[in-house]
């Protein structure tokens, strides 16, 4: 038995955190959320802690904005429920380590492979290894808005593209959420 897959995206703000923890609400087991955000400032911690009682104290955190493949390795095999939150973010953790462009692109080309394998190997488990039965991955979707004005932005959101592609190409089912209302695309 294989987990299945579910992924969420849309745009800032859109509801896509609500909808999972939502959609995890009718589900029995022991909860985990990996979250990706870093409070580098007062408003991205207000953020984290809101997000952290919109969840209340029945689930596990897993504050990693770099490692997310290899939490949730660690992980799968104790908990029912995993949600990671968000793919944007930690993208963005990853290549802001880097300043150098070639190192950047090298080193965010294989931690999302990684990440990649790591949920195929979730998605084609022949027998149980591993205890989760749900994966919430939780996205923004970048590519409808204005092309960003310098080079790293555009290198963020096109790698943010392709990975969303592959992610969703993975996932059993896909939900694209917007002003509140998640919508099924897969």
């Amino acid at each position: 038995m294989s987990v299945k897959i579910i992924f969420v995206i849309g745009g800032a703000r859109s509801g896509k955190s609500s909808f999972v923890l939502n959609e995890v609400s009718t589900l029995e087991g022991t909860r985990a959320y990996i979250a990706t955000g870093e409070a580098l400032d007062e408003e991205m911690h207000d953020r984290i802690s809101k997000h952290k009682d919109d969840r209340g104290p029945e689930w596990s955190t897993y504050e990693e904005p770099v490692d997310v493949a290899e939490v949730l390795t660690d992980i799968k095999d104790k908990y029912r429920v995993v949600v990671i939150d968000c793919l944007t973010l930690w993208l963005s953790n990853v290549m802001m380590r880097l300043k150098n462009k070639e190192q950047r692109t090298k080193t965010t080309e294989r931690s999302v492979e990684e990440f990649i394998d790591e949920l195929r190997s979730l998605k084609n488990s022949s027998h149980v290894t591993h205890h989760a039965s749900r994966l919430f991955i939780v996205s923004n979707e970048l590519g409808m808005g204005i092309v960003p004005e310098n080079e790293m932005a555009r290198e963020f959101r096109d790698l943010a593209g392709f990975l969303n592609q592959k992610v969703a190409a993975i996932a059993d089912e896909v939900y694209m959420v917007t002003a509140g209302i998640p919508v099924k695309i897969k």
